[in-house]
């Protein structure tokens, strides 16, 4: 039997936001870009590591019929995940309104909380890849992989500052400059 499209959905397949669930070589480069941001005084808030697939499919089918106007009579399955993205009318034709209605609860504040489209193949999947949001007040004196320090007190002051992006590719924590908090080993 299949279940309609909705916020329920959202808590199944749970993604991680830890550090562990990454492969190992990224795991120890992001641990170690992650120490000198917290010692330089940085805040970091970690929302997404690993994504199962079946999230991933969840995710980018929600914002495709939400917000690109997919029809979700044509999305295709997925084993494991039975959702019915086609809401119905009583008469048996598909409420475009309710089904457009519930992908976007899923992919709004109340659930996934997105900011783009997700992937249904990428680096989350991969354990290669961590969105995460960083900020902090006045200057950020950071210590680089190579051991020198580096004063960056130009704004923005978060993710999105471009000498923190070169720190980071030092550490191989590479951004992603179309996704604020997308970071991963090899910018995509």
């Amino acid at each position: 039997m299949r279940e309609l499209s909705g916020l329920i959905w959202v808590r199944r397949f749970p993604g991680s936001n830890k550090t562990a669930d990454l492969t190992p070589t990224f795991k120890t480069n992001v641990e170690s870009f992650l120490i000198a941001l917290r010692t330089a005084g940085a805040n970091i808030h970690i929302s997404a590591t690993f994504r199962p697939p079946e999230r991933a499919y969840l995710m980018h089918y929600a914002w495709e019929i939400a917000r690109n106007g997919v029809n979700p009579a044509t999305v295709p399955g997925m084993p494991g995940v039975d959702i019915e993205w086609a809401h119905k009318l009583s008469n048996g034709t598909i409420d475009l309104v309710k089904s457009k209605q519930a992908a976007e609860e899923m992919i709004g504040s109340s659930g996934y909380n997105m900011v783009q489209r997700a992937a249904l193949k990428g680096r989350h999947m991969e354990g290669r890849a961590i969105d995460m949001n960083i900020t902090w007040n006045e200057s950020l004196i950071i210590k680089q992989k190579d051991g020198s320090e580096l004063t960056i007190d130009t704004k923005p002051r978060d993710g999105t500052n471009i000498s923190l992006h070169s720190v980071g590719a030092g550490y191989g924590v590479i951004k992603l400059l179309s996704d604020p908090p997308h970071w991963s080993d090899d910018g995509h």
